[in-house]
């Protein structure tokens, strides 16, 4: 072996040295599991449910996917109350709190879309993206902004991912009760309800609104069992 090839070998050696690629100044980095808390595994929780609502859109099992979906909304409602409970609320859980909430609400919405109303592959790719591109954004703007306030009352900018995934769910749902409804006019109504994230419009957070969207998610669920066991 001739010197420059066993430089060669040397100086390769030495740029993938494990040992120099570890960041070992704590004030450089981030240790995850440290920052973690409650909250933040209940979170990861919804992740899981939301996860397996999607491997069942994928089998085709649609309302056995929409109950793993409202279970993964009543975990995220959760990990909200802890946090607030607990007083551990901080802008990294409201970090994992966001990257869950795509897969616990738009990752389910566009998939449902796709698997179930989708007139054509063509009309699943452009309500899947502006379904996502519009709910991430959203999640960007709540991060950076935050909650907005109105007389002491907190408001979102914009509707929710959560107002968005009820509008895909509603009309599942129209689709199966009323004759005439499509794929096409449910992509024009999701289509629409989009921009409305990225709004200036107030959505309040008040205990109402919390109720309605868990009774909305109740009577939903009760729906798709009622559908998958042949009740309606």
């Amino acid at each position: 072996m001739t010197s420059e090839l066993r430089e060669a070998i040397r100086g390769v050696r030495d740029r993938v040295k494990l040992a120099d690629r570890r960041v070992v100044n704590t004030t450089d980095r981030t240790n995850v599991f440290r920052q973690l808390t409650g909250a933040d595994y209940i979170s990861l929780g919804a992740l899981f449910v939301g996860w397996a609502s999607a491997l069942l859109f994928v089998r085709g099992e649609p309302n056995w996917a929409l109950l793993a979906m409202f279970g993964a909304f009543c975990l995220d409602k959760a990990d909200g109350w802890y946090a607030r409970r607990t007083g551990t609320s901080s802008p990294f859980g409201r970090q994992v709190d966001s990257f869950i909430d795509i897969f616990a609400y738009l990752v389910p919405a566009v998939l449902l879309y796709h698997f179930v109303l989708a007139p054509s592959v063509f009309a699943s790719l452009i309500v899947g993206f502006l379904v996502l591109a519009f709910g991430g954004l959203r999640l960007v703007r709540h991060n950076n902004d935050g909650f907005g306030s109105d007389d002491g009352a907190s408001y979102y900018h914009g509707t929710t991912v959560v107002h968005t995934n009820l509008v895909v769910v509603a009309n599942y749902f129209v689709a199966t009760f009323v004759g005439g409804w499509n794929g096409w006019l449910a992509g024009l109504l999701i289509c629409a309800a989009c921009p409305l994230m990225v709004s200036d419009y107030k959505a309040y957070k008040t205990d109402v609104s919390h109720a309605l969207a868990g009774l909305a998610a109740v009577v939903a669920a009760g729906l798709a069992l009622a559908l998958e066991f042949g009740y309606l």
